[in-house]
């Protein structure tokens, strides 16, 4: 199995510069983004067996990184959106 960061820049690459505008301009966001990624981080390094810990533990944290990617994601498609208009 390969086993990969899900850095949110290289997963929406077409909405870089809303996620540098957002992390420049609103702190809820950019705190939210900070979270991300070091829940990514510490996910990244307990699947790569660099940290262990228990799977229930993995999987609140995977959880935990799927909720911040879909707030984050709903909060670049809002400001996509209203620049767009």
């Amino acid at each position: 199995m390969s086993l990969e960061k899900h850095d949110l820049l290289r997963e929406l690459p077409e909405s870089k510069d809303a996620i540098h505008k957002l992390k420049m301009t609103d702190q809820h966001f950019a705190k939210l983004f900070e979270t991300y990624h070091d829940t990514d981080h510490e996910v990244y390094r307990i699947e790569q067996g660099v940290e262990t810990t228990s799977d229930e533990y993995l999987e609140e944290q995977k959880k935990k990184r799927l909720s911040l990617k879909d707030q984050l994601y709903g909060m670049i498609r809002d400001y996509e959106a209203s620049m767009a208009s």
